[in-house]
């Protein structure tokens, strides 16, 4: 993946401060504990819950039920804003990905993206790898979904910044 083109808005940023490096939001896109996910039902009203994802090789993925709100909003409207950061309003830099979802299907990758889940929590999120996604005894079976960035947009907060990067 190219690094993509960083640009600071200064409207919303404190005076003299710099566009926060991409290395610095990738970081933040790596170590997530806890992310959300926006979707948009097919009213048009919006769907925001929480849920684990893993950044590897230039995009977000996550997981979702096949019978899940996700999962019917998705099927009608590709497009996401994943959203991550630490919470807190004096420091921390918080981080949304926008992006269309895709399926993700090839048994090679998500044999990665399941050893990604098991590494990043420590064997909590485990999954075994089936035809097309990811399954577990708890929760049964999952889709799994790459949002590649179309735009990512980085906050930052305590000295504030607000950075747009656009990919090619």
């Amino acid at each position: 993946m190219s690094e993509p083109v960083s640009r600071l808005d200064e409207r919303f940023s404190d005076p003299g401060t710099q566009a926060t490096p991409w290395a610095n939001a990738r970081e933040v896109l790596e170590n997530a504990q806890l992310s959300w996910i926006t979707t948009v039902r097919s009213d048009g009203r919006p769907h925001v819950t929480p849920l684990v994802a893993v950044w590897l090789d230039g995009a977000f993925h996550f997981c979702t039920g096949p019978s899940e709100q996700k999962t019917r909003n998705l099927a009608g409207n590709p497009q996401v804003v994943l959203t991550t950061g630490d919470g807190r309003w004096d420091a921390g830099l918080d981080v949304m990905v926008e992006g269309e979802a895709e399926r993700v299907t090839d048994r090679p990758t998500l044999e990665r993206l399941a050893a990604a889940w098991t590494s990043k929590w420590n064997g909590e999120w485990q999954f075994g790898v089936t035809d097309g996604g990811f399954s577990n005894d708890v929760g049964g079976d999952a889709y799994v979904y790459a949002v590649r960035p179309a735009k990512v947009l980085a906050f930052g907060k305590g000295t504030f910044t607000h950075t747009s990067y656009k990919f090619a």
